[in-house]
């Protein structure tokens, strides 16, 4: 059975975007890229900074309530339908809520092929990185870079610290059959 969906998990710039866009280039199917920021664009204002929606504090911590949680919820079920309907997805993820998250993925894709990827980046070069964007709040990179990763289990994983998102795209490339 061929891979139908890649789920990336990595923190704020650790790169997965870049890796993504990469694996759209050299995968010889088309491949549609979703994820978490995808999700949040999609919001109406109401929900930014609010209770119930998601809020992005000054030292880069982000919060989530249960309004916010509900239309991820349909959102992940929302992807894994597509894959069922004959689409290949790569979810761009940022498991905030480790093993928790994983499994809310596992259980919406329960009968697809998935490739679990996690993208590790050391948080310095990942908080330098943010810097360079200017569009994240400062401080949510170094959070992130290992929480999003504790207690989740991966089939590959890739760092880009040192290395191109290019070649970690062809490491991943390979992994997909």
């Amino acid at each position: 059975m061929t891979t139908q969906v890649i789920v990336v998990n990595g923190g704020s710039s650790s790169g997965k975007s870049g890796i993504i866009r990469c694996l759209q280039a050299i995968l010889p199917d088309p491949w549609l890229a979703l994820g978490a920021d995808t999700m949040v664009r999609a919001l109406p204002a109401s929900m930014w900074a609010s209770d119930g929606g998601i809020e992005f504090a000054a030292d880069g911590q982000v919060g989530v309530g249960p309004d916010f949680r509900a239309l991820e919820a349909a959102w992940i079920e929302g992807i894994a339908a597509m894959a069922r309907a004959g689409a290949r997805i790569v979810v761009d993820e940022v498991f905030l809520g480790g093993p928790y998250s994983q499994q809310r993925w596992h259980r919406a894709l329960a009968g697809l092929r998935v490739l679990w990827v996690g993208v590790r980046c050391e948080a310095a070069v990942a908080a330098d990185r943010e810097l360079a964007r200017g569009d994240r709040a400062v401080g949510m990179a170094a959070s992130q870079a290992d929480v999003v990763h504790r207690g989740v289990t991966y089939d590959l994983e890739v760092d880009t610290t040192h290395t191109e998102a290019m070649e970690c795209a062809r490491t991943i490339a390979a992994r997909v059959g």
